[in-house]
C-alpha cells in the first residue's frame, strides 16, 4: 500500500522504530505545538504515547528529502484490534453503541497529525491514498474518530461547533453522543458567522466534511490534552465523488 510520488510515501509503520519516530512526531504537535499533556505524554523520552499504541496499526508518511524521517502521522484500529484493547479510545469520550448496532466493519482513525512544514500541500493526499487501499484491503464500511479544535474556551468555539451542529450531524443510526456533554448549539442558526466558523475549523475537520463526514452529538472537552474534541463519522457507502477520486487516484 505504498504510495510514491517525488519524496513522499506513505504506509504502514514496519518497526518499533518507526512506531517510535510517529510518537516523536505526536509529541512535537500535540505537547509542545498545542500544549497537551496528560499520562499518555513521557517527556523523558519526548513521545506521546499510550496502552493502544502497541495493539493499533500506524499509517506513517516520510520523507525521502529528509532522510525517510516521519514528517505525518495517523493512528488505525480495527474492530478487532479493539476487542484485544478493552474498546476503541474513542469510547472514553463517545458512547459508541449507535456505530455497534450497525454491525458493519469499523476503523477508528486517531493522532492524526503533520509536520507543520508539511501542511497544506500533499502530504495529507498522500495519507488519505494510503488509508483508502487500507479500507478497501480491510472491507472497512465505517470511519470514525475524535478531531479536535484547540483549546478548552467553548465560548470561542460558538460558531465553529454551532455551524457542525446546525449543518452536518450524523444520521440518527449513526449519531453517537459524548459521554461527558458539551452541547453544540450554542448559537441559533441565523446568528453563525459561517465564513468565520469555516476559517477558524481545522483543516483535519473541514476535510472530512467536504468528504462527506459528518459529526456525532455534544463536544467533549479534554481537559489534560487542551482540546475541544468532536466526533467525526463517514460512511464509506455515502462518500462523495471527491472522496472517489482519493479511492481510485494513482491505481492502475
Amino acid at each position: 500500500m505504498a504510495l510514491d510520488n517525488r519524496e513522499f510515501t506513505a504506509r504502514l509503520a514496519e518497526s518499533a522504530a518507526e512506531v517510535e519516530a510517529a510518537q516523536r512526531l505526536r509529541y512535537a504537535v500535540f505537547v509542545e505545538e498545542l500544549g497537551g499533556g496528560g499520562p499518555s505524554v513521557d517527556h523523558a523520552r519526548r513521545i506521546e504515547r499510550d496502552a493502544f499504541d502497541d495493539i493499533a496499526d500506524h499509517l506513517i508518511l516520510t520523507d525521502a528529502a529528509r532522510d525517510g524521517a516521519v514528517v505525518g502521522a495517523y493512528r488505525l484500529m480495527r474492530a478487532d484490534q479493539a476487542r484485544a484493547a478493552g474498546g476503541f479510545y474513542t469510547e472514553g469520550e463517545y458512547d459508541l453503541a449507535p456505530l455497534h448496532a450497525t454491525g458493519r466493519q469499523l476503523l477508528e482513525l486517531g493522532r492524526s497529525c503533520l509536520h507543520p512544514d508539511y501542511r497544506g500541500g500533499a502530504g495529507v493526499m498522500h495519507m488519505w491514498q494510503a488509508l483508502a487501499g487500507y479500507v478497501e484491503s480491510h472491507g472497512i464500511e465505517l470511519l470514525f474518530g475524535t478531531a479536535s479544535f484547540h483549546g478548552t474556551d467553548v465560548a470561542r468555539l460558538a460558531h465553529q461547533l454551532s455551524l457542525l451542529h446546525a449543518r452536518h450531524l450524523a444520521p440518527p443510526e449513526l449519531r453517537v453522543r459524548a459521554r461527558e456533554f458539551q452541547r453544540m448549539d450554542l448559537l441559533p442558526p441565523e446568528k453563525i458567522d459561517r465564513r468565520r466558523a469555516m476559517l477558524e475549523t481545522p483543516a483535519l475537520i473541514k476535510g472530512y466534511l467536504r468528504l462527506g463526514g459528518t459529526v456525532g452529538e455534544g463536544a467533549f472537552v479534554d481537559h489534560a490534552f487542551n482540546t475541544t474534541d468532536v466526533c467525526l463519522i463517514m460512511d464509506t457507502a455515502r462518500l462523495n465523488a471527491r472522496a472517489a477520486g482519493i479511492y481510485t487516484r494513482g491505481r492502475a
